[in-house]
């Protein structure tokens, strides 16, 4: 038996992974993130399985009940909002299974800003514009390495996605003028595929005080670029004349 720290995906619970479900359904120990893991997620849970809300553990409680569970031959299904290998929190707590050597295995999930993309009808990458993808968040009580301010990031000017940032959004906007023009279309995606969605468009000049209308305080992705306004290009790979390795276009 073993841990396995699964991606619960950004809400919807048809989002999980078939294996993420497979393993949800076969555990004996259910941890959850509660605060941020839609609970309509546990309807995929035995009956008889044990369920943690994590929202009121610290790590030292989570780690004895997985160590616990795991040497009385019970399997553990921790499940994490989104992908567990952004802003999960996860890597202490594999360093804490190694040191009692539980085995364990990450299932990776959908992330937030990958729903939010969807909600929006977005293409991150498009042909003509930009191929870079930042994902990153305001500095706050975990601190961002300097060298990774977004005033720095901005300069870019690549499709950018800001986790854990909403709560500060005139902030947000003050550095990433330093980068992008004031009419850089913004979105944010307040709990992207949950039934309470809510989508909110704007520029960086308008979305600070679209926002606070709103009353979005968390829970939420900012997301800015010219991803949002498309320009319509289209793309090589299906271009007629394009040859690959698995069609010869027109131009030969």
């Amino acid at each position: 038996m073993k841990v396995y720290f699964i991606g619960a995906g950004p809400g919807d619970p048809e989002l999980l992974t078939i294996k993420g479900k497979r393993i949800l359904e076969q555990a004996q120990v259910v941890i959850y993130a509660g605060s941020l893991v839609n609970k309509a997620l546990l309807q995929y849970a035995s009956p008889e399985a044990e369920v943690y809300n994590s929202a009121g553990m610290h790590l030292d409680e989570m780690v004895e009940v997985m160590v616990r569970a795991v040497r009385d031959g019970k399997m553990v299904a921790r499940l994490h909002t989104g992908d567990p290998s952004l802003y999960g929190a996860i890597q202490e707590q594999m360093a804490a299974l190694e040191e009692h050597n539980i085995p364990y295995e990450v299932v990776p999930g959908v992330s937030s800003f990958l729903a939010a993309a969807a909600s929006l009808r977005l293409e991150f990458t498009q042909p003509g514009g930009t191929q870079t993808v930042i994902i990153s968040r305001l500095s706050g009580r975990t601190p961002v390495p300097e060298k990774e301010r977004l005033g720095d990031l901005a300069r870019h000017k690549a499709s950018l996605c800001l986790f854990l940032s909403v709560h500060k959004i005139e902030e947000v906007v003050s550095q990433l003028r330093e980068g992008y023009p004031a009419d850089t279309p913004v979105a944010v995606v307040y709990k992207a595929s949950w039934p309470e969605e809510v989508v909110i468009r704007g520029t960086l000049e308008t979305i600070a005080e679209l926002v606070k209308e709103k009353g979005i305080e968390r829970t939420a992705l900012v997301i800015v670029g010219e991803c949002l306004a498309p320009k319509g290009e289209r793309s090589r790979l299906y271009d007629p004349a394009f040859s690959h390795g698995y069609r010869r276009g027109s131009s030969g």
